[in-house]
């Protein structure tokens, strides 16, 4: 499986009192991976962005085991398991050589903001993601 890893530094403020990283931060982390991921595939101009968005219509979390706070970055993976019509599907891994501490799924549609509606994934698009994808 050909994977796009972020090693992503955990911050002081992300743990809560017994030093675990509170769950409602993995949606975080999963965003700020899959946005790395994207940044050579969108348009660089806003205008452009704005007409070759994506988003989320739905996350799933399973998570594997508590992850606390410490100073080294956790691997955040992100894939392709599926790309047709408007559709992609990532998959997603937070983990260290150790462990895994959960794994997702995004569910998100190709989408023009400025027409307010979904949009066909384009070749270029297409092609980057490729890179990514399950085999």
């Amino acid at each position: 499986m050909n994977t796009y890893t972020y090693p992503l530094p955990l911050r002081w403020a992300d743990a809560d009192a017994y030093g675990h990283v509170n769950n409602s931060l993995f949606l975080t982390y999963l965003e700020e991976a899959r946005t790395r991921m994207f940044q050579d595939m969108l348009p660089v101009d806003e205008a452009g962005r704005r007409q070759r968005a994506f988003v989320v219509s739905q996350s799933v979390v399973d998570y594997r085991a508590p992850l606390t706070y410490r100073e080294e970055p956790v691997d955040v993976q992100v894939w392709v398991v599926s790309c047709r019509g408007a559709r992609l599907e990532l998959g997603y891994a937070i983990r260290d050589a150790e462990r895994t501490y959960a794994e997702a799924v995004t569910k998100m549609a190709a989408y023009d903001l400025d027409t307010g509606r979904p949009r066909r994934i384009s070749e270029g698009e297409l092609e980057f993601l490729a890179r990514y994808t399950e085999s």
